[in-house]
């Protein structure tokens, strides 16, 4: 994605930042199982671990609301969940093919001052109609989610697109971007 960005000349005032993620198994049937089968240690270990990644980026002099926090899959999805929860004020989430980890939870999970830190942060999500991994009822139902606790989604859903990303979500992605770090002087 970076170098796709950079190829044309986009964003090349960004540092892109892309952690890799422990290989975990997991095995999910329905949404409503989603939060029963998840490593919650695990998950907050990631969180943590994000965290501590936009610290460094903030200890850097880079101010919180010019660092976005997304991801495909998992990483979408752990992107989306240490986001919500960050203490610092980010310009945007996005996640792409993910799901909401920790669902049911999420509310219990959200301090006021994490929640009053990002209610306002603008979230993208897009998912193709024939992912057979992370199902698009699964996306969908995130969006929901996160819409009923008062984040503003963005969710695209992507015709004939399977669990990889394709070049219209890559130009729905990087239009959201510029919004969110528009060139400074």
């Amino acid at each position: 994605m970076a170098e796709n960005f950079r190829r044309r000349g986009k964003f090349e005032e960004v540092a892109f930042v892309f952690p890799n993620a422990p290989q975990i198994p997991i095995t999910v049937v329905a949404f409503d199982d989603l939060a029963q089968q998840q490593d919650q240690p695990g998950i907050f270990r990631s969180r943590d671990y994000f965290h501590s990644l936009i610290k460094a980026e903030i200890d850097k002099g880079i101010p919180s609301n010019r660092i976005v926090l997304g991801g495909f899959s998992q990483g979408g999805s752990l992107s989306i969940f240490a986001g919500l929860c960050s203490p610092s004020p980010l310009a945007g989430i996005f996640g792409l093919s993910s799901y909401l980890l920790l669902g049911p939870s999420l509310p219990q999970l959200l301090t006021s001052q994490n929640k009053s830190a990002n209610i306002s942060t603008p979230i993208f999500m897009g998912h193709g109609d024939l992912d057979p991994l992370v199902k698009l009822e699964w996306g969908q139902e995130t969006a929901k989610v996160l819409r009923e606790l008062g984040w503003a989604v963005d969710f695209r859903v992507y015709r004939g697109l399977q669990h990889t990303a394709d070049p219209k979500e890559m130009d729905d992605l990087e239009e959201w971007l510029g919004k969110r770090l528009p060139i400074q002087d």
